[in-house]
């Protein structure tokens, strides 16, 4: 079921552009997590450090359940956008290890390498609406 963005006064143009601003802070935000996180930096440990970059995935989120909405499509019955959940999940889990999780610093490098690879994924599927997007 397609939902009327006009009807609620949300223009689609405007909900895309949060939608990928909130992805080009949330990568670049990680990518400099993850650098300072290698760097043993004690900005990494700051309290705002830590929350900002929930508010911004959150706002990420949302532009993007709001998207499919108006777009009418579900990843169930979508490919790409199942490809873009299920690396979504990766990426969520893979950024974890970097940041916190990893006990060694090699660990926490190679998910982070990872993590980023696959980001690289996700904005590929993006703008493509393909699951293999490199075809």
């Amino acid at each position: 079921m397609s939902v009327e963005l006009a009807a609620i006064g949300v223009d689609y143009v405007w909900l895309k552009g949060v939608h990928v601003g909130c992805a080009i802070i949330s990568g670049c935000g990680f990518v400099a997590r993850g650098v300072g996180v290698m760097r043993s930096a004690s900005w990494v440990e700051r309290r705002w450090v830590r929350i900002v970059p929930h508010v911004v995935d959150s706002i990420l989120l949302a532009s993007a359940i709001a998207l499919a909405c108006a777009l009418g499509v579900v990843p169930v019955r979508n490919d790409w956008l199942s490809a873009k959940v299920v690396a979504l999940l990766a990426y969520v889990m893979l950024g974890s290890v970097a940041l916190k999780r990893g006990r060694t610093d090699k660990e926490k490098a190679a998910a982070f390498a990872a993590a980023l690879a696959v980001f690289g994924y996700i904005v590929s599927v993006a703008h493509t609406h393909s699951p293999i997007p490199w075809r």
